[in-house]
């Protein structure tokens, strides 16, 4: 399996050019998102979020005796392997970061750890990538992610369906590790739960036209369809046809079709859409949300507390590790994430180092509410959004 941290971690850690100090007191974090493709409207916030946590530890002046930690940017594109591959190549090599926040998408981050950071020893953390097949990766312990798996966000979009009275819908789904693997894990809880799919067909993203895919899912018919796709390309595509041949007019999807560009695309024509998205296992008195806003980040994007989390638990298990090494990130990680220890909240990074500093424990609850299980990822719970008055609003928490 997957992590039984860490005795048997590859001395390829102890090798990489990652593992080296970078210059005077300067440690670095690559951030590989997809700035570029078909998330690009949501990753800069995602960055932002990631950065906030890496400001707030630098600032603290309390990381392994006042080392400043800085952040190297690359774009994963979301969709291409061989870009994500060399991305990441250059962030290890080239830029010699200590660990990486990142990628995204599931198919670049599959990309970057089976050709990138396990073969030269590099933690990373990604805060999105969602496929179920992430579970079990051969990973050498050095993969997690503060996103939880397709495999139950398909089962929480099922209930939505259910409960919102849909007995029978049609599936889109992005032809890649994310679309498929959610549309699986989709299609066999709602059929498990008395539901039909009519059918459950792929799209190509970057197309111009979507008008044989929309019609091959009108002529199976339902009450609604269900796009699991992304927001800035294929997804968007679909739905946009679909209302223009009057196909359906019902939508669902899931956290790739979440983000403000979608209905901002659409406008009025869009009249009925919700979904799912990993949301926060933190109560109403989370104080991320006022964290984020004194910082000038927009904490309501999808995924941008999930990026902040993997920023911070990558320097909390360096600094429980005493060292600036992917090596003490991988061994540290589930040490910091979970109980027992005393709570951290997001904002209280520089508690959580003084904590560390003097020998104690630490339960990392950060943004959303990380607890992981044994393969380094967490259970999570999903917000319910849907379509109100032209905004996207979260009306329940599963």
């Amino acid at each position: 399996m997957k992590k039984h941290l860490l005795a048997g971690l590859c001395t390829a850690a102890l090798l990489a050019p990652g593992a080296a100090l970078a210059a005077g007191h300067e440690v670095k974090i690559g951030i590989i998102l997809g700035f570029s493709g078909p998330i690009e409207s949501l990753t800069p916030d995602m960055a932002a979020g990631a950065e906030l946590a890496m400001s707030e530890v630098t600032e603290s002046g309390l990381f392994l005796d006042g080392h400043v930690v800085s952040a190297v940017r690359a774009d994963s594109t979301c969709i291409d392997a061989a870009a994500a591959t060399a991305a990441a190549e250059r962030l290890i090599s080239a830029e010699g970061v200590a660990a990486i926040m990142g990628a995204d998408c599931s198919g670049v981050t599959t990309a970057i750890i089976n050709n990138a950071t396990v073969p030269q020893g590099i933690v990373n953390i990604s805060p999105s990538a969602t496929s179920p097949a992430l579970s079990s990766i051969e990973d050498n312990g050095l993969f997690f992610r503060t996103a939880p798996s397709d495999a139950r966000q398909g089962v929480v979009l099922a209930e939505v369906m259910m409960d919102r009275g849909f007995e029978e819908v049609a599936v889109s789904f992005t032809n890649n590790d994310y679309g498929k693997g959610f549309a699986d894990a989709f299609v066999a809880a709602f059929e498990g739960m008395g539901g039909s799919v009519t059918l459950s067909a792929p799209h190509e993203d970057g197309r111009g036209d979507y008008s044989a895919e929309v019609g091959a899912l009108a002529a199976a018919g339902g009450d609604a369809l269900v796009v699991l796709g992304y927001v800035d390309q294929g997804g968007l595509g679909v739905i946009r046809s679909a209302i223009d041949t009057g196909a359906f007019d019902t939508f669902a999807g899931g956290d790739g079709m979440f983000g403000t560009s979608l209905v901002e695309n659409l406008g009025a024509d869009l009249e009925s859409w919700f979904g799912t998205l990993p949301g926060s296992a933190v109560g109403d008195d989370n104080p991320w949300p006022a964290v984020a806003e004194a910082a000038g980040v927009n904490h309501e994007g999808p995924f941008v507390g999930q990026s902040y989390d993997a920023a911070a638990l990558i320097l909390l298990a360096m600094a429980a590790g005493g060292d600036h090494t992917s090596e003490a990130a991988a061994a540290n990680m589930l040490a910091v994430a979970n109980a027992p220890g005393e709570p951290i909240a997001a904002g209280e990074l520089a508690k959580a180092l003084e904590i560390l500093a003097a020998g104690g424990e630490i339960d990392y609850v950060g943004a959303t509410g990380v607890e992981f299980n044994d393969v380094g990822e967490p259970d999570g719970v999903f917000n319910e959004f849907e379509l109100q008055s032209g905004s996207l609003e979260t009306v329940n928490v599963r």
